[in-house]
C-alpha cells in the first residue's frame, strides 16, 4: 500500500468546520462486550504469526500468498463464518519466489551483502563470480564501448546517492495538534500546478525509454548479474520488481537490490581504482500453472428478514512484497479484519445485515483484487453502469496503514457520515480514537468502492515506522507489529462493522460519481 492524500474539488469548497450533531447511538452493552473480547481475549497476534512467519512472503500469485489464503479460509471456517471461499477476480499473471539468495564481495576482502533479488527476475543459473564492471551510460552511444565485454559479468551503475544522518525517530504517533489539523477542513493549495510540464514529461519518458534500452542491452550481452541500490538506510531497503509478471513478458537479467550502505561501499572502492570481485548464487522460480488472482471471501449472514440481503464489508489486502514477510503491509490489516469478525462470532452477535470480510490479492500491483471484485459485483466505474448489488451494500471499511492504532477515520468527502462515526468513536476515546476528517486518503482498496459511489472508508492510524522502516522493506517482519495497537484496531472495527449492520438505514452516500469523459484520438 502506498498512502496518498487527495483533495477533491468538493473538499476544497468554502466549507466552515463541520459540526456533526450527536444523534447516532450504539448499544452500549454490546460495545462493552466487544471491548472485553477484543482487548482481553485477542487472537490477532496468533493470526499475524500465521500470515507472516508461517506463510512467508506473499507476493502476488506466489506459493506464500496461496499458503496464507488457504490458512485464512480454514481459520474463518473454524470461527463459524459461512460461504467461505477463494473467489477469482480475474487474470493476474506469473507467480514467483526466491529459492536461494547468496551474495558477497570477495575482494579486496570478504563481506556478506544485504540484498534481495528484484521481484520476477530470473536466476543466475548457478554461481556467478567476476570483477564488478562499473557501467556509465547516458545515451545509446555510450553503451557501444561495453558491447562484447559483459558476458557473465556483474554490473553496477554509477548511481550517485548519499546517506544523510537523521535526528528524527523512526517511530512516530500523531500528536493532538496534528490530529486537530487533520480534522480541520483542508485549505486549497496556493501556488503553481504540481503536474508535470510538457518538457518534464518528455524528459521522463525519454529516461524511461533509455532504462528499457539499457535493460535490453544487458540481456543481449548475457550479463551475469545486475547490482542496484534500494532506497533506505541502516540496512533497510525498499524493494520493488525488476521484471513484469505478465506471462509473455520479455526476459530480463538477474538483478539484486542492495542496501545503500553496501552499494555505496562497492562504488567507492571501484571509483578509487580498487579491483572489486563479487560472487552470487541466486535461484528464483516462476509459477504459471494458474495465472488467476483470488480474494478470500467469508460471511456472517444477516438475521433480519428485511435487511439480511444488505451487506456490510470489511477488508485489507493479503498480498505483500517479497524481501520480508509483509507484516505491517499488510498482514496487520488482514489480521485485524480476521480478528474483528472473530470477535463478532465469539460473542454470538446476530447482525441484522450480512457482514462480509474480503482479503484482497494484488493490491500492490494496482488494487487488482478489490477492483476486480467491485467490477464483478457492483458495476463498472469507467461507465458507471451499476449492478443490483451496488444498492445493497451499506459500507466498506479498510485497514492498510501499518501496525499503528486507529486514531480516527477519513470520510472521503462523505460529510453525512460524520455524525454517525463521531458517535461510534465515543466509547473509544480513552483508546485514542476520536478524529473524524472530511478529507480523502488514497493508495489502497477502499478507493475501488468509493469510485463506484459506495461508502468506502480507510481509518486514520499512527504511522509508527511505516514510511521509514517497514513499508515495502526487507525489515517488514512480525517483530515490527505492536500488539496493543492491533487489539485496539480490531475492537474498534468490530464495533463499527456491527453498528453498521444494525442501523435502520444504510450509511449515507455521496452523489454518484460521473463516468469519466471519453477521450478522442
Amino acid at each position: 500500500m502506498k498512502k496518498t492524500f487527495i483533495l477533491s474539488a468538493v473538499l476544497l469548497s468554502a466549507l466552515c468546520s463541520p459540526v456533526w450533531a450527536q444523534t447516532e447511538s450504539a448499544d452500549a452493552a454490546v460495545t462493552q462486550k466487544i471491548r472485553t473480547e477484543g482487548l482481553n481475549n485477542s487472537k490477532v497476534m496468533e493470526t499475524a504469526f500465521y500470515l507472516t512467519d508461517v506463510s512467508g512472503p506473499r507476493l502476488s500469485n506466489s506459493p506464500g500468498l496461496k499458503r496464507a489464503e488457504e490458512w485464512a479460509v480454514k481459520t474463518l471456517q473454524s470461527y463459524g463464518l459461512q460461504n467461505v471461499k477463494l473467489e477469482p477476480w480475474g487474470n493476474f499473471g506469473k507467480g514467483w519466489e526466491i529459492e536461494k539468495n547468496y551474495s558477497a564481495m570477495t575482494s579486496p576482502y570478504y563481506h556478506a551483502i544485504i540484498a534481495t533479488p528484484k521481484a520476477w527476475t530470473k536466476s543466475t543459473n548457478g554461481p556467478v563470480k567476476s570483477e564488478i564492471v562499473l557501467l556509465k551510460a547516458d545515451s545509446a552511444s555510450d553503451l557501444e564501448k561495453y558491447k562484447g565485454n559483459l558476458k557473465g559479468k556483474i554490473v553496477i551503475f554509477d548511481n550517485q546517492s548519499r546517506i544523510n544522518t537523521s535526528f528524527k525517530p523512526d517511530g512516530l504517533r500523531y500528536t493532538d495538534e496534528e490530529l486537530e489539523k487533520l480534522a480541520a477542513p483542508p485549505v486549497a493549495a496556493q501556488g503553481g500546478n504540481r503536474t508535470m510540464s510538457a518538457d518534464q514529461r518528455a524528459q521522463f519518458m525519454k529516461m524511461r525509454a533509455f532504462r528499457t534500452q539499457v535493460s535490453s542491452f544487458l540481456v543481449e550481452q548475457n550479463v551475469g548479474l545486475i547490482l542496484n541500490s534500494g532506497r533506505g538506510n541502516h540496512g533497510t531497503y525498499f524493494t520493488s520488481n525488476g521484471a513484469s509478471y505478465a506471462v509473455d513478458a520479455p526476459e530480463t537479467a538477474p538483478e539484486l537490490e542492495i542496501s545503500n550502505e553496501d552499494y555505496l561501499r562497492l562504488l567507492r572502492l571501484i571509483k578509487a581504482g580498487i579491483k572489486v570481485e563479487f560472487e552470487a548464487d541466486i535461484k528464483t522460480k516462476f509459477f504459471d500453472n494458474d495465472t488467476k488472482g483470488y480474494n478470500v471471501i467469508a460471511e456472517i449472514p444477516g438475521t433480519d428478514k428485511k435487511l439480511k440481503n444488505e451487506v456490510v464489508m470489511l477488508g485489507g489486502h493479503l498480498d505483500s512484497w517479497h524481501a520480508a514477510t509483509g507484516a505491517t503491509d499488510n498482514a496487520a490489516g488482514s489480521a485485524v479484519m480476521i480478528e474483528a469478525v472473530r470477535i463478532i462470532k465469539a460473542l454470538n452477535l446476530k447482525p441484522k445485515r450480512t457482514i462480509r470480510i474480503a482479503l484482497w490479492s494484488s493490491e500492490e500491483q494496482g488494487l487488482f483484487g478489490s477492483r476486480g471484485y467491485v467490477a464483478t459485483h457492483f458495476g463498472d466505474p469507467k461507465t458507471m453502469v451499476l449492478k443490483p448489488e451496488q444498492e445493497k451494500i451499506s459500507a466498506y471499511y479498510n485497514l492498510d496503514n501499518g501496525t499503528g492504532k486507529i486514531r480516527g477515520i477519513y470520510l472521503q468527502g462523505n460529510e453525512a457520515a460524520g455524525s454517525i462515526f463521531k458517535e461510534w468513536f465515543s466509547p473509544f476515546q480513552d483508546l485514542g480514537a476520536n478524529t473524524v476528517t472530511i478529507r480523502n486518503t488514497g493508495g489502497t482498496d477502499h478507493q475501488a468502492f468509493d469510485a463506484l459511489g459506495i461508502p468506502g472508508f480507510q481509518f486514520i492510524q499512527d504511522e509508527i515506522e511505516y514510511n521509514t522502516r517497514t513499508h515495502h522493506t526487507n525489515m517488514d517482519t512480525y517483530d515490527r507489529l505492536i500488539e496493543d495497537d492491533l487489539k485496539q484496531a480490531s475492537t474498534i472495527i468490530a464495533s463499527f462493522v456491527y453498528n453498521t449492520a444494525q442501523r435502520a438505514e444504510k450509511i449515507p452516500r455521496k452523489a454518484l460519481p460521473k463516468a469519466p469523459a471519453a477521450t478522442g484520438n
